[in-house]
């Protein structure tokens, strides 16, 4: 029983990535269908990372009062519906309301991690919370070449294929998901406090001697991460005048040299490397290659810088994070953790509305030089503020005291 309901959370989290991913190749083609800029298309990018930014919040308490099944299924019907608005739309404004229902409602991640701790137990967890970086994976690699070859039938092919998956996941969370939290559990869980965002916390974290300067860098290399992450189908069209199918597997590209960083790359490098020495290595390299990426004029330099940008981008985002919780005390690697998932939030809100201003005003490497200097001028701080701190060596591995 207990592996089948982790499947399900699998393919509720799968289905959620590709709700977001299946659709990124396409969003730009059928925004300028209707007349949208490039500002405009990157204001759409942004319109579904914002309301998850709300809507997160808003499911992770309506889990803890009414359950995670119920909630589990609302997000799913809403993921179904946004399909279903984006594939019928027949004015941009229409698109902007799909997307805006999507975010709100697809922003279950948390509540699938939820329902993981109530049925797993702790020494098992991991491994069960490894399914959503899976899934995560996995999502980003399937959802845009799909979406890229159902675009050979239309645009709006890959919405309602999406549309369909999701309301066969519907079907299955009713049918064979079980709830995970007793009326007790319910009733403890609904009495606590969530904020969207937790400023107190936020003074405490930047305060602190390794968490400050590990956050300040977090937030500009989210920015640059961002910023080539939302605006690479639309620089794609400006650049290299591919088209949806081409876009599809450049993206899914980027997903497979992801998930080959993840899986065969970082392991070997934090047993050889310490984490400040990687986050310094990492973040020069990601500036270096998207500084280059703005300048690429055809499809063979892209497919050779590419795997440098992943590199850079998936070995700093891992090391940080692992850095963040080796920081504090584990009490605290929640909250931490909980700062760090907001400031990426942010980035996704504004790196696309940056990148679409940029594209539609500027020339068109913009997007790729300012996110490649909001990578690089975090080099010198990190260098300083990690490596050389009064009393240690040049990036020497420490251990850090608790907060």
């Amino acid at each position: 029983m207990r592996d089948r309901r982790l499947l399900i959370i699998f393919a509720v989290v799968l289905v959620d990535m590709l709700s977001f991913s299946i659709v990124l190749p396409l969003l730009p083609y059928l925004a300028r269908e209707f007349g949208a800029t490039a500002a405009t298309i990157g204001l759409l990018t942004a319109t579904y990372p914002f309301a998850q930014f709300f809507g997160a919040p808003l499911l992770g308490g309506l889990s803890d009062r009414h359950g995670r099944k119920p909630v589990l299924m609302l997000s799913i019907a809403g993921t179904a519906l946004g399909f279903v608005i984006l594939a019928t739309a027949n004015a941009l404004p229409v698109l902007f309301f799909g997307r805006f229902l999507d975010g709100l409602t697809g922003g279950n991640v948390s509540v699938a991690q939820a329902y993981i701790a109530d049925v797993t137990e702790p020494e098992q967890r991991g491994r069960a919370l490894g399914l959503i970086g899976a899934a995560f994976g996995m999502g980003f690699i399937l959802g845009p070449i799909t979406g890229g070859l159902l675009s050979g039938i239309s645009y709006t092919a890959p919405a309602w294929a999406g549309a369909a998956l999701a309301l066969t996941n519907l079907v299955l969370v009713a049918t064979l998901v079980p709830e995970s939290l007793s009326p007790e559990d319910r009733a403890r869980l609904s009495a606590r406090k969530r904020r969207i965002f937790d400023i107190p916390a936020l003074r405490v974290a930047l305060s602190h001697h390794r968490v400050g300067p590990l956050l300040t860098i977090r937030t500009s290399t989210a920015l640059s991460n961002a910023m080539f992450e939302t605006s690479f189908t639309l620089w794609a069209i400006a650049a290299l005048g591919v088209t949806a199918r081409v876009n599809g597997l450049l993206l899914g590209y980027v997903g497979v040299l992801s998930v080959f960083v993840q899986a065969f790359l970082i392991g070997r490098l934090t047993k050889r490397f310490t984490d400040d020495w990687l986050v310094v290595s990492a973040i020069t390299l990601a500036g270096v290659s998207i500084s280059v990426w703005g300048f690429v004029s055809n499809l063979t330099l892209l497919l050779l810088v590419m795997p440098a940008i992943s590199i850079g981008i998936a070995v700093g985002n891992t090391v940080m994070t692992s850095a963040l919780t080796k920081a504090v005390h584990r009490d605290e690697v929640g909250g931490t953790l909980g700062i760090q998932t907001s400031i990426l939030s942010f980035a996704r809100i504004v790196a696309p509305i940056v990148a679409g201003l940029l594209l539609q005003n500027g020339p068109v490497w913009g997007p790729g030089v300012v996110a490649g200097i909001l990578a690089l001028a975090m080099v010198p701080y990190a260098w300083k503020t990690l490596c050389v701190r009064p009393g240690r060596r040049a990036c020497e591995e420490e251990l850090d005291t608790p907060a």
